[in-house]
């Protein structure tokens, strides 16, 4: 679904690139929070270079075609004196905003203070609207000083701040042995001792929100929740399985996007543009996502994309704003 076209690159040579509808910015790093200004100089040149993983070629992806970025990030800050560039370009964005509160813990020993997070949440809420900012609780982790009942007074602290700035809150359970050994390793080189999720733990966390959610409805907590790429059904409890590069909210929030909604509307139903290249619990359309491994600045201490600090910092370090790629 998404095409690929010939572009002219800073050097002259021609080269055929992606030119997605939809791109995602990031799930492999946070380009709001350190690349804002890299993100908008790529938008400026109209195309940005992906560095394969596996195989470190370079992957030419245009912005020609572009529609809409999903911005994932954990400090927006940054990035917010830029969109009026994507404005001006008519291009759409929503945001995948991830608001933890593990400062006692030191899980995310770079975030800004929870305070000033909150502050820049309702400060983007206020500029963009409150649909355009999904609130991420992501992940949940249980660890021996971390019971569920701590994380359930985590989320309604936050959220009874949020009240009136979001419309959706998003979770996940850490999966750490399973699924992410790097991240088992890392906890275990800082002396985290945590706690794999049973069913009965899922369930507990499902419940304690519903409660929160319906106890404070009256107070402002209209959001509706959901999960990333779990496979448990939570449904009895009202949480249903998220989609976080969201056709279906597209076409509500950019109804006015012809373009887009003929895009998403393609095959009759957006689930016909299912990503395959996620998890198989991921109900994510398909998207190009732009961001590199092993550039995160926030050094979270159950981060999956960073092999160590030492590679984050060095990248860091080399990195250009002008350059074509992120490093």
């Amino acid at each position: 679904m998404n095409a690929k076209i010939p572009i002219t690159i800073n050097s002259g040579s021609r080269v055929e690139a992606h030119a997605p509808v939809i791109i995602s910015a990031s799930r492999a790093t946070d380009i709001p929070a350190f690349y804002a200004q890299w993100f908008i100089n790529r938008l400026n040149a109209g195309y940005v270079v992906w560095i394969n993983p596996f195989n470190r070629k370079p992957v030419y992806v245009s912005f020609k075609n572009c529609r809409v970025v999903v911005f994932w990030t954990k400090n927006p800050k940054p990035i917010i004196p830029f969109l009026k560039e994507l404005d001006d370009r008519h291009i759409n964005y929503y945001f995948q905003f991830t608001l933890n509160d593990y400062e006692k813990e030191r899980f995310e020993p770079n975030v800004p203070p929870l305070a000033k997070r909150i502050e820049t949440f309702k400060e983007l809420s206020t500029l963009i609207g409150k649909e355009k900012v999904i609130w991420r609780f992501d992940p949940l982790i249980l660890s021996e000083n971390i019971t569920t009942g701590d994380l359930l007074t985590k989320i309604c602290n936050s959220g009874n701040q949020l009240k009136g700035y979001t419309d959706k809150l998003v979770f996940s359970f850490a999966d750490i042995g399973s699924i992410y050994k790097k991240v088992e390793n890392s906890l275990r080189r800082e002396n985290i001792p945590y706690t794999e999720f049973t069913i009965q733990a899922m369930k507990e966390i499902a419940v304690g929100i519903a409660e929160i959610r319906d106890h404070w409805q009256l107070e402002g907590w209209n959001i509706s929740l959901a999960t990333c790429a779990e496979q448990i059904d939570l449904e009895q409890y009202g949480i249903e399985h998220s989609r976080c590069i969201d056709g279906e909210l597209m076409k509500r929030i950019f109804s006015e996007d012809k373009h887009l909604n003929y895009y998403l509307n393609y095959g009759k139903k957006s689930e016909c543009l299912k990503d395959k290249g996620q998890r198989k619990a991921c109900n994510c359309i398909i998207s190009k996502d732009i961001g590199i491994y092993n550039t995160c600045g926030h050094f979270c201490v159950y981060c999956y994309a960073n092999t160590s600090k030492a590679t984050v910092e060095k990248n860091i370090k080399s990195h250009n704003n002008d350059s074509e790629s992120i490093i």
